[in-house]
């Protein structure tokens, strides 16, 4: 007797190898498992304009991205005595206008960098809507708690959200490798500012979108993580006490569903001793001079020794 509808992701004939370059842009959730390729010592770069979530905008990153288009203090507004990109998240405004390029131009020149030697792009929607900044007749990123009034919020159209897609795809086949896979998900976590039939319809738009774009490219595939959490794992324990995101066991869930479809062999090895080699070095001894500990140390440092001599670049640094 079943209890439960699983929902399996197929099994990709492009596996992830340790030398790959996994690039990730878009919700929250995106960089939980961009987290967890790091602490496997996978080489990945996760949203260098910070967390975005409507596919317009993550589009206009990519390609800033792409043409490694400097911003400029004209891109910026002043709000409560701090210059702000509305392009971007708040951990890159400042009280000074050059500290928030700096910010902001460093990252874009970091993942310019990074995508050129990208065979794997994650990208993660999150929502369908989006608000437009009235003073500039501009639509944004992230409204950085600025008062309702100066913006007007609205559902993207489905040809909004489909070019942004297209455009998105086209920018990052020119400018990564040329075998680079695209992975697109749609965040499981749900908006329920919006409400919940409006965020239903929002995820729905997203969810139609990205399935007319896939079959105009062979290198672009759809990873059923909402599906995952909305019909296999539909059970509030499964979520944090917010009730909005799912907790830490529906993501180890969907990571290792990930990683039986997306890992090489190797790569499913290289990454679980890495895990272990990061929580023991996470553990905090009362006696750090005890001979127990430096030999457990010793031993630490030769593990990590014999995973460096599998990838060129450097692990656990």
């Amino acid at each position: 007797m079943k209890f439960r509808t699983e929902v399996e992701i197929p099994e990709s004939p492009h596996k992830i190898e340790i030398e790959d370059h996994v690039f990730s842009i878009g919700s929250c959730f995106a960089s939980e498992i961009t987290d967890l390729l790091q602490t496997g010592q996978i080489q990945t770069l996760s949203n260098p304009f910070g967390t975005l979530f409507n596919p317009y905008s993550i589009n206009q990153a990519i390609k800033k991205l792409h043409h490694s288009e400097f911003y400029t203090e004209d891109d910026l507004i002043s709000y409560q005595d701090e210059a702000i990109s509305l392009d971007h998240h708040s951990r890159f405004s400042s009280r000074f206008a050059h500290q928030a390029l700096e910010k902001i131009n460093t990252k874009i020149e970091e993942g310019n960098l990074f995508l050129q030697n990208t065979n794997r792009v994650i990208i993660t929607y999150g929502t369908s809507f989006v608000h437009e900044f009235l003073p500039k007749n501009k639509l944004v990123a992230n409204c950085h708690k600025i008062p309702a009034k100066y913006f007007k919020k609205r559902l993207l159209t489905n040809l909004e959200l489909t070019d942004s897609m297209y455009e998105t795809v086209v920018n990052l086949k020119d400018i990564c490798k040329e075998d680079v896979q695209i992975l697109f998900t749609v965040s499981p976590v749900r908006h329920t500012k919006d409400g919940m039939v409006e965020n239903n319809l929002s995820k729905a738009k997203l969810i139609s979108a990205i399935h007319e774009i896939l079959p105009q490219f062979e290198n672009c595939h759809y990873l059923p993580v909402y599906e995952i959490l909305m019909d296999d794992l539909r059970d509030y324990r499964f979520y944090k006490d917010d009730l909005i995101h799912p907790n830490s066991q529906a993501v180890q869930y969907i990571w290792e569903k990930f990683g039986n479809a997306y890992f090489s062999d190797e790569t499913m090895d290289f990454i679980e001793e890495n895990f272990k080699i990061a929580k023991a070095l996470d553990h905090r001894p009362s006696d750090e001079t005890h001979p127990t500990y430096r030999e457990f140390l010793k031993n630490l440092k030769g593990r990590i020794a014999l995973q460096q001599t599998k990838v060129k670049h450097r692990i656990f640094s």
